[in-house]
């Protein structure tokens, strides 16, 4: 079985955790990767997809760091004090972090959700730059995003509790566009309310500096639209579908499987295409 090192990084003043997962190759591929995890619910809910998926790039040759982002996971820091300009720094802090163990490898960014909205904003801002960007469904609605978390909040307590907080969902019938302060047992602060509230399609162009794959699920034409409008302006930018059984928000459906071999698949293979 592949281990990995734990490490901590960044500025001391903005420590966060990673797990290095060396290449069992010696010589290593000049490739490696740094994984970009969802927010709240969805992070925990993909934990061990990530970390099957950092061994078996690692076995493949491909050096690969998973990180947790500032107040998440195992990194120090409160869930208050999350929002997307910090957890930006956080990236290219984890993105150094990969070039000092793998200095001549070109590294490859595989975000999901939130995570691959994130490598969009830290891949654009330049202090950082990734080879590639692979982007699994990436948020691109900030308030769409959050209303699915609420309607899910609310769902989780409907079924959860022997007698349901039912303020819960009038609060929602009554105000379906209001964004969470707590979406699944994970809190929003203020200010990421208000990055999500301004988080819109439009807000999050790629640059022609990175080569871009989105995966979407067939159905998702938001995204797709997104990416073509991407094209449009000449950025190096695919869409291609991807279909897979997680709930990113759930418990996995009866008798599927917590780490899809399709998706396993599909983000290796993702890397080189």
């Amino acid at each position: 079985m592949t281990l990995f090192t734990p490490l901590m990084f960044g500025p001391a003043s903005r420590q966060v955790f990673g797990a290095f997962h060396a290449a069992d190759d010696v010589r290593g591929e000049p490739t490696a990767v740094l994984l970009c995890p969802p927010f709240g619910q969805e992070g925990l809910r993909t934990h061990r997809f990530f970390k099957v998926l950092a061994e078996r790039l690692a076995r493949a040759g491909i050096a690969t760091l998973r990180f947790d982002f500032y107040g998440s996971g195992d990194s120090p820091g409160d869930e208050s004090e999350g929002e997307l300009d910090g957890w930006r720094r956080d990236l290219c802090a984890a993105h150094e972090e990969l070039r000092r163990h793998a200095p001549h490898a070109a590294i490859v960014w595989i975000g999901a959700r939130l995570g691959a909205t994130l490598a969009v904003l830290a891949a654009r801002n330049g202090r950082c730059d990734p080879a590639r960007l692979v982007l699994w469904e990436p948020v691109i609605d900030g308030p769409g995003y959050a209303r699915l978390l609420r309607e899910r909040h609310v769902e989780a307590i409907d079924t959860t509790f022997c007698i349901p907080d039912l303020s819960w969902r009038r609060n929602l019938a009554r105000e379906p566009d209001a964004l969470p302060e707590e979406a699944l047992g994970v809190r929003l602060s203020p200010a990421l309310q208000a990055q999500l509230r301004a988080l819109t399609p439009q807000s999050l162009p790629l640059t022609a500096l990175h080569d871009t794959l989105v995966l979407a699920p067939p159905d998702d034409t938001s995204t797709a639209q997104w990416a073509a409008e991407q094209q449009s302006r000449h950025m190096p930018v695919r869409l291609a579908y991807l279909s897979h059984p997680l709930d990113w928000t759930s418990d996995p459906f009866p008798h599927s499987a917590m780490v899809p071999a399709d998706a396993l698949n599909r983000l290796q293979g993702a890397i080189h295409e």
